[in-house]
């Protein structure tokens, strides 16, 4: 799944491809690289971002998710508020990729059952505004576990069939890096959730500490690594910035895991 920020501010490449034209053609060269899912996102969700409104979210995202549908790619739109989801899905996108995991607007729910689409569920607590005076845990792997529970309970309750959910750990979501590594080293504990799990650790702040490396874009080795180490923990989706890298990494990754049995 390639990540398309059609924002200003995203924390990894706030501003290059805020604008429909920049997003469209970056959209398509993630699909020529090989990337399955185009998710296009319109309101930052780094950790401290302040919340958009919802017409000028659809404004950011609503063209290009048209657009690149249009020429029939797989489009996921990720906004956790309900009205930009069904604009979204009325312009073409197939997957709702909630942050929120229904807790901020749970009519999102609803939309996505009403179109059919497939909706993954991450878990977090709070906003983005506040998420990280969040991120106290006992003991990290149950409680994301049982956080994650309780969304897919509500989406299914909402209509949402248990073959169109996906659920995501959220790594770097109101959690410490120490959180994030004990997630990832522990994925496979998150099976007995029954459904995909699509992984985002591409870039993140997690990489960032472990490696020392403070630029975002620096963080591509290391990056790769973990997504390594998600692919072989039998992640299903993995979520990147950077694809032809990343396509190429997964390929020998599940081959491995795919020689062990």
């Amino acid at each position: 799944m390639g990540i398309l920020n059609a924002t200003p501010d995203s924390f990894s490449d706030g501003g290059r491809f805020h604008g429909a034209d920049a997003a469209i053609a970056h959209g398509r060269a993630m699909a020529r690289d090989g990337a399955h899912w185009i998710d296009v996102g319109g309101e930052s969700t780094r950790p401290g971002a302040p919340e958009v409104s919802v017409d000028e979210e659809c404004q950011r995202v609503v063209p290009v998710v048209r657009a690149l549908a249009a020429e029939g790619l797989a489009v996921s739109i990720d906004t956790r508020k309900a009205s930009v989801a069904a604009e979204a899905l009325a312009a073409g996108a197939t997957m709702v990729n909630d942050v929120s995991g229904g807790r901020f607007d749970p009519r999102i729910l609803e939309v996505a059952a009403e179109a059919g689409a497939w909706y993954c569920a991450m878990h977090s607590r709070g906003t983005p505004a506040d998420m990280q005076a969040h991120a106290s845990y006992g003991e990290v792997l149950a409680e994301v576990r049982a956080e994650l529970a309780a969304c897919l309970a509500a989406a299914r309750a909402a209509g949402l069939a248990r073959t169109r959910l996906l659920a995501d750990p959220g790594i770097g979501f109101a959690k410490r890096a120490e959180h994030s590594l004990e997630l990832l080293a522990n994925l496979d504990g998150l099976h007995d959730l029954g459904v995909p799990l699509l992984v985002g650790v591409s870039r993140k702040s997690m990489i960032g500490a472990l490696t020392g490396r403070e630029a975002a874009t620096e963080r591509l080795a290391g990056s790769l690594a973990a997504l390594t180490a998600a692919v072989l923990a039998g992640a299903a989706i993995l979520r990147v910035h950077d694809v032809p890298e990343s396509v190429d990494a997964l390929q020998v990754a599940d081959a491995i895991r795919r020689t062990r049995g």
